[in-house]
């Protein structure tokens, strides 16, 4: 049984990390105020404990992926409200596409920028610690470790509030005393910034370790790669295009050191747990259990949230994935009268806190549906065999038509259609872990991924097609063509100006994955909006967005705090 790295943080790292994170105004998260006996300077005496911080940041990272409290912000970073993801008609309130209740000062917002203010205070408070003269290291290696993550965390940091909310402050010491005069850098500025923290560490990150979950030097390379991306797209978008073209130039180069590095590779052959079991092909053994880490032999892994069944029994609730129930369809309620229960049979206990557009799950597979590896039955399931005896489809597969159509009232249809709908491999298995301990379908336990190779293959696809090399675009988008066993190829003609080979590829390869708010508002002008009204569920976007926005609003509370210098508000959220 692998050792979970999230284990025995020490009391007195508690204390002071939960006073370093806890809010009592819209500006706090920006603020060190250490509410014990305990200063910065005396609370650290060993190595460890600086590495204690670092720690605290990985777990805040696996609870943002995994989401196991189920909280509805972290739903809408994970993509809800894009062209990829909407909610059922029992969660229609939870929706993010009905514009009319969403401003600056909706609570999601600032749930997402304030907890990225809490992973840089996390990552300034062990950067600071790290040089205390009483902190005594095993060697200057061990040091430069500790350095690289913690500044890797905030070089990430600054990644995501970039692509989300554009130019915002930079903070890089810690403050104990209130202060409401911080200044928003430029969306550039703070992309440089990330650059420049990550460039200044690449080489002290290992390129494998031992043990999963830890940072590796393809990350900073994958996120220097996406980086400079963001990077040259504002630049364009800011009338500078020669500097666009070497930011691009230099996404294509980190990019390469990913993919051509000899580290890292697709997976094309059968491989793990279940390689010997005659279902399955190699992009189902993806996501089967003790195969996500490249320390399984899985060459595509390159950063990886860490689940550990025996922790969760034991003394961590928190390390699972619940996905089987928040991303699983409910049947039982849009097929009752044909699929019950919350078996394997029906993907799990699931209760559809998010649903996949019918962009994601059928629009982007029309007319290709035996042609490609990712859309077949083991991957995304769309076989599901009645299991109610009275169903003139008991014991066959319920047509689809009957699940989507099978009401004379097109609303019941509507909403049928919102619940019931195929089950990716990322989000249910058919052997679940702990059954006979209790467990009950709900969960995942199994690592998952932060960074898989075919994301840094997309982001250099991209980055080559904004250089204008659209042939050498289609020839990376084919890489994943060609292993997901497809006939249907891409060439350059098929590179649209608009990028959507790109966002489909995308979607196709990295459905649960992605971040598709990142992806959409980095990639700027009326990109975003545009699919958002072509492609949500519900209705009420097509109503209601009637404003062009490629940034999410900086919070209308932390503008208000911030009395001692003006926050500008981002374009689009002033009405």
């Amino acid at each position: 049984m692998k050792k979970s790295i999230f284990k025995h943080t020490s009391t007195w790292a508690l204390l002071l990390l939960m006073s370093a994170a806890g809010c009592k105004s819209d500006m706090d998260f920006l603020m060190e105020k250490p509410e014990t006996f305990y200063t910065v300077d005396n609370a650290f005496a060993t190595s460890s404990q600086v590495d204690q911080v670092l720690v605290s940041i990985y777990s805040q990272m696996r609870d943002l992926w995994a989401n196991p409290s189920e909280e509805q912000w972290i739903f809408m970073f994970r993509g809800n409200g894009t062209d990829m993801f909407d909610v059922p008609s029992i969660r229609r309130g939870n929706s993010f596409n009905n514009y009319g209740n969403i401003n600056a000062d909706h609570g999601h917002f600032y749930n997402n920028y304030s907890t990225w203010y809490q992973m840089i205070s996390k990552a300034n408070l062990a950067l600071y610690a790290a040089e205390l003269p009483q902190i005594a290291w095993s060697s200057a290696e061990e040091k430069a470790y500790v350095v690289a993550q913690a500044r890797f965390f905030r070089a990430f940091a600054y990644r995501n509030l970039g692509e989300l909310f554009g130019g915002v402050p930079i903070v890089t010491e810690i403050t104990t005393t209130p202060r409401y005069d911080f200044k928003r850098a430029t969306r550039v500025e703070t992309y440089q910034f990330a650059i420049d923290e990550l460039l200044a560490i690449e080489n002290d990150l290992p390129e494998i370790t031992t043990k999963g979950g830890r940072l590796v030097r393809g990350a900073a390379q994958h996120n220097l790669a996406e980086l400079y991306l963001a990077l040259g797209i504002q630049l364009a978008a800011d009338g500078m295009a020669a500097d666009a073209q070497t930011a691009y130039g230099e996404s294509v180069k980190f990019a390469n050191k990913v993919i051509d590095g000899g580290t890292y590779s697709l997976m094309k052959t059968r491989f793990g747990s279940r390689q010997n079991e005659a279902q399955g092909n190699v992009y189902w053994d993806l996501f089967q259990e003790r195969n996500v880490n490249y320390q399984d032999g899985n060459s595509e892994c390159i950063w990886a949230i860490q689940i550990d069944y025996a922790a969760y029994r034991a003394e961590d609730g928190r390390s699972k994935l619940p996905y089987s129930r928040t991303y699983g369809p409910v049947f039982r309620d849009g097929a009752k009268d044909h699929l019950t229960g919350t078996g394997v049979d029906v993907g799990g206990r699931g209760i559809s806190q998010m649903i996949p557009t019918m962009y994601t799950r059928d629009d982007i597979y029309a007319d290709k549906w035996e042609d490609d590896m990712r859309n077949s039955d083991i991957v995304f399931r769309r076989i599901f065999n009645g299991n109610v005896s009275t169903s003139p489809y008991y014991g066959v597969p319920v047509p689809w038509s009957v699940m989507y159509e099978g009401s004379a009232d097109a609303t019941t249809n509507k909403n049928n259609r919102s619940l019931c709908y195929p089950v990716s491999c990322k989000i249910a298995t058919d052997k679940y872990t702990g059954l006979a301990d209790g467990e009950n379908m709900s969960n995942l336990f199994r690592d998952d991924y932060f960074i898989r190779l075919p994301e840094t293959i997309l982001l250099r696809a991209e980055a080559k097609q904004r250089m204008g090399n659209k042939p050498g675009a289609a020839a990376d988008i084919n890489l994943l063509r060609d292993r997901a066993q497809c006939t249907y190829m891409v060439t350059a003609a098929d590179m649209d100006d608009n990028f959507n080979m790109i966002l489909d590829e995308r979607a196709r390869e990295l459905v649960y994955e992605e971040c598709r708010w990142n992806t959409l508002l980095r990639m700027g002008g009326t990109i975003a909006t545009s699919r958002i009204k072509q492609y949500a569920y519900w209705p009420e976007a097509q109503a209601t967005l009637t404003f062009n926005y490629n940034l999410w609003p900086i919070p209308q509370g932390v503008i208000d705090t911030n009395k001692d210098e003006p926050l500008a508000q981002n374009e689009g959220w002033i009405r």
